[in-house]
């Protein structure tokens, strides 16, 4: 993984050997995993933490996974995560169902570990770019996550490990506008006791390492909320 915050995966599965096969090697991966191991467990934590994917087994006590995964597409704050289904169905007709309730991708048991991992990174690779290595762009800003190098209209710019995770999470998802929890929880991490403040000090640096030699502001402050990497 690169040095920004790793990718938080949603992991709900109701059999303990498995869940602990997939978060013992999403872990070695270098992804931050979370545990679910119902359907109503998976609901509350994916409103909590926000997770980059969820892995999402079809077959769970209660709610079955096909209904958690209609739930969360209803949603306005997960609506837009991707959801990977974990299935031992391999008919067609219940893999459209599955997509048909949302998912975007899925899984028939039994899978091999790689081929899991290869589906992870590829959906990672659309919601978080940067933490599989691909290389960044808004306007003239230009982010190569695996050589840590920030360009702006061709001028080298110079960032602390902080600014650059910072920048990273802004290049992602450009437009977005961030709360300042939200930018806690994905540059310093969700255990870090770090004050509200202390994000408006890095935007700030962020803010003038940017302007250094281009003095357009490219990022726009949401008064009493957060920010947005939104030159417009």
């Amino acid at each position: 993984m690169t040095e920004n915050t790793a990718p938080v995966i949603l992991v709900v599965e109701d059999e303990p050997a498995q869940l602990e096969l997939l978060s013992y090697n999403l872990s070695k991966e270098g992804y931050s995993v979370v545990r679910a191991e119902d359907g109503e467990s998976a609901m509350l934590l994916a409103d909590e933490v926000e997770p980059d994917l969820i892995l999402l087994d079809w077959m769970l006590p209660n709610i079955s996974g096909i209904e958690v995964c209609r739930q969360l597409k209803r949603q306005k704050r997960t609506a837009s995560t991707p959801v990977l289904m974990l299935t031992a169905r391999g008919e067609e007709e219940d893999r459209i169902r599955g997509l048909d309730t949302g998912a975007d991708d899925y899984v028939v048991k039994p899978y091999s570990i790689k081929e899991l991992l290869a589906r992870v990174r590829s959906m990672l690779r659309r919601t978080r770019p940067g933490s599989v290595g691909q290389t960044l762009e808004y306007r003239e800003i230009v982010l190569d996550p695996v050589q840590h190098k920030v360009t702006r209209g061709g001028q080298s710019i110079k960032l602390g490990p902080t600014e650059f995770r910072l920048l990273v999470t802004l290049l992602e998802m450009p437009g977005r506008v961030w709360s300042r929890d939200q930018l806690l929880d994905r540059v310093w991490g969700r255990t870090a006791d770090v004050d509200l403040r202390t994000v408006d000090v890095h935007v700030g640096r962020l803010r003038k390492a940017l302007r250094e030699y281009d003095d357009r502001d490219p990022i726009r402050t949401v008064r009493g909320f957060g920010y947005a990497l939104d030159q417009d």
